[in-house]
């Protein structure tokens, strides 16, 4: 599984010209799936995410969490996350998840992290989603099962 999160002021997701998931300060999160991902991983994955201090406090130190700030989430499915660029230019996603069970544990985590945090937007999984954002800082980080969990 594969998070990249960026810090944004404000962010939004539109699919057919309507708005799907809209946010102000929190995290942007672009989720990829491989079919050997699991909830387990995923309820990793998640408390590393709503732990995470990237925003700035009082010093200009980035001490603070999601909670810290009232921050909300934009959790959109990404299966190019799985990119296989190896071999000549057209990439390959033999290692992205197949649909189903990645639509599965995507809903899942939108549930477990609606648990926690108080405003969670999404996009739609599988639609040609149109995402706007401005990032803060610029502050991205990227999140990958295999080194965390």
């Amino acid at each position: 599984m594969k998070f990249v999160i960026q810090r944004v002021r404000n962010a939004s997701c539109t699919v057919d010209d309507r708005v799907t998931g809209e946010i102000r300060q929190g995290f942007l999160v672009l989720i990829g799936i491989s079919d050997t991902d699991t909830t387990e991983i995923a309820d990793k994955m998640i408390k590393k995410l709503i732990g995470l201090r990237i925003f700035e406090d009082a010093n200009g130190k980035t001490n603070l969490s999601l909670h810290d700030v009232n921050g909300s989430l934009l959790l959109i499915s990404q299966f190019t996350l799985y990119a296989d660029c190896k071999k000549g230019n057209r990439p390959s996603f033999i290692h992205a998840g197949r649909p189903e069970p990645a639509n599965r544990l995507y809903e899942y985590i939108i549930e477990q992290c609606r648990m926690q945090i108080s405003v969670v937007e999404r996009g739609v999984f599988g639609a040609d989603m149109k995402i706007s954002l401005l990032n803060d800082g610029p502050f991205t980080i990227i999140l990958d099962s295999a080194e965390i969990c």
